[in-house]
């Protein structure tokens, strides 16, 4: 079992950072996410994302972070939601997950909160290609709001070939980019 599912499992209250995908209705129907704030490292706001030749799309390509290259996932296109314009609330939470610092581009970082591990479901009827990003269902007593979940490591595990290619192409953006400056 992975270290994530055993903290969700354990029956102890955590703290998940939740942030929001927008459907684009003023509001109405927004996606709640949350993700441990264990793994969190830190949110950035938006910033220049370097593309990658011949990566998947929702892989937007890597950020230079202090000088460190990070991946940059796009969660809306990984979850085959509509493309919507950046503005001044999308932001990159950065994680670390199996030891590597990874990026994913939300839309709004709303809160970070308690969830008592009576008020997580585990997903049952998801369906397999949901399933297994997702963690849980907390429902929070307070509100009858539903924050799915996630499960970072799924979200990022990318193929050993594909993991190369990145930072492969990456060093050689990065030199690119620095002898043109």
């Amino acid at each position: 079992m992975a270290t994530t599912e055993k903290q969700v499992n354990s029956g102890t209250d955590e703290k998940y950072l939740t942030f929001t995908l927008k459907t684009g209705n003023e509001g109405v129907n927004d996606e709640e996410y949350g993700v441990l704030i264990t793994e969190v490292r830190e949110i950035i706001g938006m910033m220049p994302i370097s593309a990658i030749p011949k990566s998947p799309d929702f892989l937007k390509g890597v950020i230079n972070l202090r000088g460190k290259v990070i991946p940059i996932t796009d969660l809306r296109t990984k979850f085959e939601m509509p493309e919507r314009p950046h503005d001044e609330h999308t932001c990159i939470i950065v994680m670390e997950v199996s030891g590597k610092n990874v990026g994913m581009v939300v839309d709004v970082v709303s809160e970070v909160i308690k969830i008592d591990a009576s008020e997580i479901q585990t997903p049952q009827s998801l369906g397999d290609e949901v399933s297994h990003f997702v963690l849980g269902l907390a429902k929070k007593t307070d509100s009858n709001k539903v924050i799915i979940l996630i499960n970072p490591k799924e979200i990022f595990t990318m193929s050993q070939e594909l993991e190369e290619a990145i930072w492969r192409n990456s060093e050689k953006i990065w030199a690119f980019k620095k002898s043109s400056w």
